[in-house]
């Protein structure tokens, strides 16, 4: 049986498909300063999803090969079990930033949890990639199609982050009777003086000025806002707790300009570094404008 089973002309290209399938899905197998997946319990899930995928892309060409026409149905079951996995995603994040005293938001939710779907694609399209040349150009054309396909995700990993689009300029926070500014941008009220002296020792300022019109929409989008708070408050921390309002970090629009004021309350009061992170936040694919694309501007 074994005999059989390694004689197959399909063992070997599918066995490298299936290798780099996994490959790609530990490569893209992240935990960052977001905390999610979980360590080990959340890797587990999706390290077992990739296996999943990878074994499909790697069956699908030796399947057509062979006439096998029903077994490349399967991909289109596969595709409905990665959309349960946003749905999972999301779900679950949901329900953890119920408890977060710096929310993430709708928008950065629902980015997660399509990339952790899009993950699984990327592993199906490693794995046929590798399975098809090593059939096409034996084991040497398969791992140099696997690299290629590896250094692609690679590629897709990470998205654009704030700093192609913005320029982040620390700004004075003052406070003017009961009212902040972040530099000319009013941010809110404080009403309460224990409030005010916390705001004034721990307090930070930004101004984010949008680079384009494209820029100056992108970052209108209350989604994309809370995502400067979410990220600025999980590294640098947060001076803050439940049922404080006045201690809560904002970010409020100029809407002459366009510009951003963002007030911080960190643990860690660095401006570079909090410079740094703002700049690194990610540009919510869900968020994203370009009005000057449109037609109707010409």
């Amino acid at each position: 049986m074994l005999k059989q089973l390694l004689a197959n002309e399909f063992v070997f290209p599918i066995t490298l498909g299936f290798i780099f399938g996994i490959l790609c899905r530990i490569h893209l197998l992240r935990t960052d300063y977001r905390q999610y997946p979980t360590y080990p319990h959340g890797k587990i899930i999706h390290v077992s999803l990739g296996v999943i995928a990878s074994a499909l892309g790697a069956l699908a060409i030796p399947a057509l090969l062979k006439e096998n026409y029903t077994a490349v149905t399967f991909l289109t079951v596969a595709a409905q079990q990665f959309r349960d996995v946003r749905n999972m995603e999301r779900t679950t994040l949901s329900e953890i930033d119920k408890q977060e005293l710096v929310p993430r938001g709708g928008p950065y939710i629902e980015g997660i949890a399509m990339v952790f779907e899009g993950r699984n694609y990327m592993v199906i399209f490693t794995s046929l990639v590798a399975t098809t040349a090593t059939i096409l150009f034996h084991w040497w054309g398969g791992i140099i199609a696997g690299v290629i396909a590896l250094i692609i995700s690679r590629k897709l990993r990470s998205g654009k982050t704030l700093s192609l689009i913005v320029e982040v300029e620390p700004a004075e926070l003052r406070v003017e009777g009961r009212d902040l500014y972040a530099g000319d941008i009013y941010i809110m009220n404080v009403g309460l003086q224990d409030a005010r002296q916390v705001i004034a020792e721990q307090g930070m300022a930004f101004i984010l000025v949008p680079k384009d019109a494209n820029a100056k929409v992108t970052i209108a989008h209350p989604g994309q806002r809370q995502a400067i708070l979410h990220d600025v408050a999980t590294q640098l921390g947060v001076y803050t707790d439940t049922g404080e309002p006045s201690l809560t970090p904002q970010v409020k629009r100029d809407m002459h300009s366009g510009r951003l004021g963002v007030f911080l309350l960190p643990q860690v009061k660095d401006y570079d570094r909090a410079k740094t992170v703002i700049e690194a936040v990610p540009i919510l694919e869900s968020v994203f404008r370009m009005p000057e694309k449109t037609k109707a501007l010409y």
